[in-house]
């Protein structure tokens, strides 16, 4: 029998907790080469593809047989900007989390297996090692309201500051760092930039109320 979350329920312009692990609770991020490789994946699925520019290069002349692969792999790339909205997320050593928003209702299924994909061949290829690298399908929790919207935010940057500050998208949310690809401005708008006691840190940094988060996020023994 599918277990809970992985029988998905997709809508337009729907919001979703995604998160998966390695198989087997297995480390997949081992060293920061592997966050940032997969960072870039993210990066270059979310930002719009520039094609009048590659294009551009690729009728130059001069061109070098490895430029020209290269400008063909990024104009075959597939590429979700239009499609996806990431409004926040954390890599944690042996899994991650994604908040989405998906604006028709195939768009995070071909987000995720292209990007599953994608990576599971630089880690295999980097690590000599063949197979699956997830634990089955990624899991996917439809957000139904305002209170998820919020807590599940605040759910996953938590995540990361409990481990050495983890990759994740709260710096964008301090203002501390800006990234085009990652949207937090929605959920910001609920919080003031004036009261420290109304603001985003403060409600993620506050203690957390665990019945607030049931239903939308992974169990305790998940994380291990």
């Amino acid at each position: 029998m599918p277990g809970k979350n992985s029988r998905k329920t997709y809508t337009e312009n729907g919001y979703y907790h995604i998160y998966n692990r390695g198989v087997e609770k297995r480390v997949i991020f081992l060293d920061q080469q592997d966050y940032s490789v997969f960072l870039s994946y993210l990066k270059e699925y979310l930002l719009p593809k520039k094609e009048k520019e590659l294009n551009q290069r690729l009728s130059n002349p001069q061109i070098s047989s490895v430029e020209r692969n290269k400008v063909l792999k990024s104009l075959h790339l597939n590429n979700f900007s239009q499609e996806i909205t990431l409004l926040a997320y954390c890599l944690m050593p042996n899994h991650f989390h994604f908040f989405l928003k998906q604006k028709s209702t195939g768009a995070i299924d071909s987000f995720m297996n292209s990007l599953a994909t994608r990576y599971t061949m630089y880690f295999n290829s980097k690590y000599k090692r063949v197979g699956h690298l997830y634990q089955g399908v990624y899991k996917a929790v439809l957000i139904n309201n305002e209170g998820q919207f919020l807590h599940l935010s605040r759910y996953i940057h938590k995540q990361a500051l409990s481990l050495n500050n983890q990759p994740c998208s709260y710096p964008e949310y301090l203002g501390q760092r800006q990234t085009l690809w990652i949207k937090p401005d929605e959920i910001l708008s609920h919080f003031s930039k004036t009261n420290p006691f109304l603001s985003y840190q403060n409600f993620v940094e506050q203690p957390e109320d665990k019945e607030k988060l049931k239903g939308l996020t992974l169990e305790d023994k998940y994380r291990r």
